[in-house]
């Protein structure tokens, strides 16, 4: 009987959308349907328990002949999940132009913020949302060897004996290399966020990338493992952040110590590259691919910090694919866990809608027209032309493109509204 209520009260809240949503169209004249990019539209995680949402949008109507919509959803956040996934009919479109904004509102008390979206934001937004249906179809992207599930008990021990732990990200991809249990792990540790590879994005995405996380009070610091920029600043950085540590042991009586630091990360994030660049020699093993370091090791920086490199850390299963074919675009996951010719073709239909890059880009550099805006459709059209029909090596002439920096300074994901 609980079962039977509890689906019935669901069934009245989506009648209850789609009666407003109906009221809505009522409103708008007829129009041409808009094109298959603008169906859906994403509004990031935005999560507050036990209160109810109130999502509104006003498209601009200046110079408009259709009279003004304003749509009001209410979703109650106990049965939602961790974000609010809005589809649409190809006849309506939430959101209007530059001048669009989104406000979300806590109805339980009066604060609230806006959320203010230009074209550029909006067109990211789609993106995104085009990704995770065109990943699918695909076969899910998972990678899980046993070296990482044999060490991420260690490192969680580790942890617990470390004054500062030092995060490194793909700038590329900040969002997708992080693990879902990171802040579980850390807890109340002082934390440095390095976004690695900044040579491959650019000054634009690196500001905003830098007030994203500032404004969530955590400490950036981009850097070049190859070729060792901001290595150093990172070094003096852990080192003031964990200072108090010998202060409290002399009060103590005690002996000082080393500062001690973790490097942890996903696989081939550039990792071991920078502590081979902070001992200025090699002395961890790295190399552009996932899965080199497969054992924790303590290292000197000088006399006042001790290093510890690491594994790569994946969760057992990525539940988010948009996530997972980005980290095998960049190469941070094993080949083993991924099908060429499919990222290949999701990498090229993600660049044909990347205003720094576009479908004239792509016909540049291969003399190949993006039919129907078809990735796969364009890989193999590539294998036959150069490669004798062989659609695989088409596809890893792609990646390996992209990964070199070939289109220019690239950023895949955008920081969130």
């Amino acid at each position: 009987m609980r079962c039977l209520k509890g689906i019935r009260g669901f069934s009245f809240v989506l009648l209850l959308i789609c009666n407003v949503l109906s009221a809505m169209l009522a409103q708008l004249s007829p129009s041409p349907s808009p094109s298959p990019a603008n169906l859906t539209h994403f509004i990031h995680r935005r999560t507050f328990r036990n209160s109810t949402l109130a999502v509104s949008a006003s498209p601009p109507t200046a110079n408009s002949s259709r009279p003004p919509i304003q749509a009001n959803i209410f979703i109650n956040s106990t049965f939602s999940s961790s974000f609010c996934h809005l589809s649409f009919s190809a006849f309506f479109q939430i959101i209007g132009g530059k001048d669009s904004t989104l406000d979300v509102t806590r109805k339980n008390d009066s604060k609230g913020f806006t959320l203010e979206a230009n074209e550029e934001e909006i067109d990211w937004m789609n993106l995104e949302s085009d990704i995770r249906l065109w990943t699918r179809a695909l076969r899910p992207v998972q990678w899980y060897p046993g070296h990482i599930m044999k060490t991420e008990k260690e490192l969680r021990e580790q942890l617990k004996l470390m004054d500062v732990v030092i995060e490194v990200r793909d700038a590329r991809i900040p969002l997708s290399t992080t693990h879902p249990k990171m802040d579980a792990w850390l807890g109340n540790r002082k934390r440095i966020l390095v976004l690695n590879r900044e040579d491959m994005i650019s000054t634009e995405d690196r500001n905003d990338w830098a007030r994203y996380f500032a404004k969530q009070g955590i400490k950036v610091i981009f850097t070049n493992g190859k070729l060792g920029m901001g290595a150093m600043k990172l070094g003096r950085l852990a080192k003031s952040l964990a200072g108090d540590v010998n202060g409290k042991r002399r009060e103590k009586g005690l002996l000082p110590r080393p500062v001690r630091a973790g490097i942890i990360g996903y696989p081939n994030v550039g990792k071991s590259s920078l502590i081979n660049r902070l001992l200025k020699r090699k002395i961890c093993a790295a190399a552009p691919r996932p899965g080199v370091t497969r054992e924790m090791k303590w290292v000197k920086l000088g006399d006042g910090l001790d290093l510890l490199d690491s594994p790569g850390m994946l969760p057992m299963r990525i539940d988010d694919q948009a996530a997972a074919i980005k980290l095998a675009i960049c190469d941070d996951i094993g080949e083993k866990a991924y099908d060429f010719i499919d990222v290949a073709g999701i990498l090229v239909q993600m660049l044909a809608r990347i205003p720094e890059v576009g479908s004239r880009a792509l016909y540049s550099r291969y003399k190949i027209q993006l039919d129907g805006g078809c990735g796969k459709k364009f890989v193999k059209t590539l294998g036959l032309d150069l490669f004798g029909g062989d659609s695989h090596q088409a596809a890893f002439r792609i990646l390996s493109d992209f990964r070199k920096g070939k289109f220019g300074y690239i950023s895949l994901e955008r920081p969130p509204l």
